[in-house]
């Protein structure tokens, strides 16, 4: 999981504007705002967005060199990221803005700032962190800087210190972005009950209906999945969802929750109506395994090759790829479709820069589980489960490993705690380990 919360949430938070580089920087004008998907331009909230872009492109058309215009504009691009998930578009636009105001002033705080904050989104964790740093030696008592650097350390794997952040976060502002942070690093750490009240702190302390603050409740949900609440977490899906009318994370939550009761017709839909919304590999791969269990094989080994050739794709494209690192998703949607080597060499790319991650240490772990070096994957599992995660899924996955390499007691004993309280997994994965255990 990966904590993608803006630092700055604005009371109007998108736009559709971005900037493009033609002639003389000072000059450059403002391009043609994308159009929303039909579902997307629920209730007041876009009206809000066209106005306020409208407002900002005028104001930058008369006065290309307006700083409070330009970081307005920058945090409705990353707000409108968020919203769509069109991160490759807006992110450029975000960064093209950003460069005129460092033209302006090299050492503008926003600016920098946001600048961190696109790199984080781009898997480039090692400059964010560079960048916060500096930030933090300027601007010691700024929240906004320690949630960089949570974010940077988590995603590099020097938890200890990313704990260390967090503290300082929220004991400068305790609000939506200190609690949910805090709730991750509780989740990590093994204390689920704690990761739970952080959220909800979290959820309490943003305005309801707004993006950040849904985003908050679905992690909510999320966490209860894994403690076996399921009524909790569907009933956190079902306000997010009304709050947003639609809102695509939900509605995956909503299909999780279908699939555990095993109604995978309606799981699909709602997988399919996420899709509808937002692109993102997750609504594919469920769309793919509710296909399989509705036993379409063909048609969700077909969703498995598209994952994989839209990856290629945008690997491919110089313009969408532009900073963007994807190895640890390409390995991922290699896995998809079995071609295991492939997947091995892309992972273990991610794993040397990211040989603390222990997000990245299990998947090096599955590849290897997958093409049967049982014995080759221990170690990796083994620091994916450094932290005391007891996530179920990560529980099952090493349970899994120590049985298939001759460790029978560890392994049954790792399942059993992972299936304890039955949790929301996967159905392919829940089958396997109720195999191992003779259920």
């Amino acid at each position: 999981m990966r904590i993608i919360l803006l630092h700055v949430v604005l009371a109007i938070t998108a736009s559709f504007i971005s900037c493009e580089q033609k002639g003389d920087k000072k000059n450059r004008d403002l391009s043609e705002m994308l159009p929303r998907k039909k579902a997307l331009t629920y209730t007041a909230e876009w009206a809000m967005i066209q106005n306020n872009a409208a407002v900002l492109t005028k104001n930058l058309r008369s006065n290309p060199s307006d700083k409070k215009s330009l970081l307005a504009m920058i945090a409705l691009y990353l707000q409108e990221a968020r919203n769509t998930g069109n991160f490759s578009y807006y992110n450029e636009a975000a960064l093209n803005c950003i460069d005129r105001v460092l033209e302006i002033d090299a050492v503008n705080f926003e600016a920098r700032s946001f600048k961190a904050t696109i790199l984080l989104s781009q898997h480039q964790f090692e400059q964010a962190l560079e960048i916060a740093e500096n930030l933090q030696k300027q601007y010691p008592l700024n929240a906004y800087v320690y949630g960089l650097l949570v974010d940077a350390l988590v995603e590099l794997g020097r938890y200890e210190d990313a704990v260390v952040a967090a503290e300082q976060m929220i004991s400068i502002r305790p609000d939506i972005r200190s609690y949910a942070r805090i709730s991750y690093l509780r989740e990590i750490h093994g204390d689920l009950d704690g990761a739970v009240a952080a959220m909800k702190l979290a959820v309490d302390a943003g305005v309801p209906g707004d993006e950040n603050t849904e985003w908050c409740r679905v992690r909510l949900g999320h966490l209860y999945e894994q403690l076996g609440k399921v009524s909790d977490a569907n009933l956190h899906y079902s306000i997010a969802n009304e709050n947003r009318q639609p809102y695509p994370y939900a509605l995956a939550g909503m299909a999780r929750i279908e699939a555990h009761n095993r109604d995978y017709k309606t799981a699909l839909n709602l997988y399919q109506g996420a899709d509808s919304l937002l692109t993102d590999h997750g609504f594919k791969e469920g769309i793919a395994e509710m296909q399989e269990m509705l036993g379409r094989k063909e048609m969700a080994d077909k969703i498995a090759k598209d994952i994989l050739n839209y990856m290629k794709a945008i690997a491919g494209n110089s313009e969408a790829s532009l900073g963007q690192n994807e190895d640890h998703e390409m390995a991922h949607a290699l896995m998809g479709v079995g071609d295991y080597q492939q997947a091995l060499e892309y992972v273990l790319k991610e794993y040397r820069r990211r040989p603390a991650n222990i997000e990245v240490n299990e998947t090096v772990a599955l590849v290897y589980y997958q093409q049967g070096l049982y014995q080759q994957a221990i170690p990796f599992m083994e620091k994916a489960m450094s932290t005391g995660c007891r996530n179920p899924e990560l529980l099952c996955h090493a349970g899994l490993l120590f049985v298939k390499s001759g460790n029978t007691g560890k392994g049954k004993q790792l399942i059993r705690e992972a299936l304890k309280n039955n949790p929301v997994i996967s159905h392919s994965l829940l089958e396997e380990c109720k195999t191992i255990l003779g259920m």
